[in-house]
C-alpha cells in the first residue's frame, strides 16, 4: 500500500524507486515472488514486465484487491492473496508453497486510499473518520472517542513525531465531551487550533497527528515487524527482501532488523539485540545506506520524498529461533475492545 504513488489524475499512479525495485528484486524466469503490498499494482506491473514468473499479490484492503483480481485476468502469471503481509507466512502455506525467492514491500497508504473522502485517510476532502485498510474493526474515529488523553498523546508523539502531542491530545478529549468526533475535517480543524494554526508552516498542522491514528489503526510497525520474521523463514538462500519505506519508524525498522541478521550491529542495541553465540547471519546486506529517489523524481512526485529503499540478501543459515516481534516493541497503548 504504497504511501510512494501520486495520482494527478484519478487512476494514475506511480510508484516510487521503481526501478531500483526492480533492480534489487532481480526477477528471473520459473521465480516465484511476493508483492506484500499490491495497491495500485505499480511494481507487480513493473516486474512481471521483465521476466516471465509467478507473483504472488497481497494485499489487506479489499479494493487493492479487486484491482488485483483485474489484473490477473489479463495476466494468469499474478496471483491475488487477500491478507496482511505480516500473515504471508500462513498465506504462503495454505497455498502449499513453502518458500519463496523474492518478497518486495511499499510501506504506507496509497493514493487510491488518500483519494477517496469515504475512506477517512485525509483531510483534504471532508469524509467520515474512518482510516481502516480492511473497512473493519476500531475506526479512527473510535479511537479519537475513546482513548485517553495519555494513549492519544503517546500515538501522536510515538508514531507522528508530533512535539505538540499532548496540546493536541488535550484539546481532542476537551472538544468530545460535548460532541464526538465523526469527520477528517473536524478532526483536522481542531488538531490545527489546538497547534496555533498553520503560521505560514508548508504542511497542514494535522498531517502529523493524522498519519500516527493511521498507522496506529492498522498496526502498520507491527505489520511490519511480523513480515520481517516471516521473510527470514520462507525466503530461499540467496532470496531477496526489497522494502520500501516512507516513515522514520519504519526505516528504522527495517534498518535495525537488518543490521542485526547480517551480523553487523555495531553494538548492543535496546531495540535489537546482537545476534546470540552461535547464530549465523540470516541477511547479506550489500548496500549499507538506504537509496533515496534522486531530486528528479521528488520534484516530478512530492510523496517520494520521505520514501527510502533497504534490501538485502537471504543467506542459507537457519532463521533465528527468536520471535519476530522481538525487540521492535513500541510502548504499549490499549486497545480498543467492544467499540466497533
Amino acid at each position: 500500500m504504497s504511501e510512494g504513488l501520486v495520482s494527478p489524475h484519478a487512476g494514475t499512479h506511480v510508484p516510487v524507486l521503481v526501478e531500483e525495485v526492480i533492480h534489487a528484486l532481480a526477477p528471473v524466469e520459473g521465480a516465484v515472488m511476493v508483492d506484500g503490498t499490491y495497491g495500485g499494482g505499480g511494481y507487480a506491473r513493473a516486474a512481471l514486465a521483465v521476466a516471465n514468473f509467478t507473483l504472488i499479490g497481497i494485499d489487506r484492503d479489499p479494493e487493492a484487491m479487486k484491482r488485483a483480481w483485474e489484473h490477473a485476468g489479463r495476466d494468469p502469471r499474478l496471483i491475488p492473496a487477500p491478507g496482511r503481509f505480516g500473515e504471508l507466512e500462513a498465506i504462503l502455506h495454505a497455498m502449499g508453497r513453502e518458500m519463496v525467492d523474492g518478497i518486495m514491500l511499499d510501506l504506507g497508504v496509497s493514493s487510491f486510499q488518500i483519494d477517496e473522502a469515504e475512506r477517512g485517510f485525509s483531510f483534504m476532502r471532508d469524509g467520515p473518520l474512518d482510516m481502516r485498510m480492511e473497512r473493519k474493526g476500531p475506526s479512527a474515529a473510535d479511537a479519537v472517542n475513546h482513548l485517553t488523553e495519555g494513549e492519544l498523546a503517546d500515538i501522536f508523539h510515538i508514531l507522528g513525531d508530533e512535539h505538540g502531542a499532548r496540546r493536541v491530545a488535550r484539546e481532542i478529549v476537551h472538544r468530545r465531551r460535548a460532541q464526538p468526533f465523526t469527520t477528517t475535517l473536524d478532526l483536522a480543524n481542531v488538531i490545527e487550533k489546538s497547534l496555533g494554526g498553520r503560521r505560514g508552516k508548508p504542511t497542514h498542522p494535522a498531517t502529523r497527528s493524522f498519519q500516527a491514528l493511521r498507522m496506529w489503526i492498522n498496526d502498520e510497525s507491527g505489520e511490519l515487524v511480523r513480515a520481517l520474521g516471516a521473510a527470514e523463514r520462507v525466503l530461499k538462500p540467496g532470496g531477496r527482501l526489497v522494502i520500501v519505506t516512507f516513515h522514520s519508524i519504519e526505516d528504522r525498522i527495517v534498518k535495525l532488523f537488518l543490521r542485526s541478521r547480517s551480523g553487523n550491529d555495531p553494538s548492543v542495541s535496546r531495540h535489537v539485540p546482537r545476534a546470540p553465540k552461535g547464530r549465523a547471519p540470516t541477511f547479506e546486506v550489500l548496500q549499507r545506506k538506504a537509496m533515496e529517489p534522486s531530486e528528479a523524481e521528488q520534484d516530478a512526485n512530492p510523496r517520494s520524498r520521505s520514501a527510502k529503499l533497504r534490501w538485502a540478501l537471504r543467506t542459507d543459515a537457519p532463521a533465528w529461533d527468536a520471535g519476530p516481534d522481538e525487540g521492535f516493541r513500541l510502548p504499549g497503548l490499549k486497545q480498543l475492545e467492544g467499540v466497533a
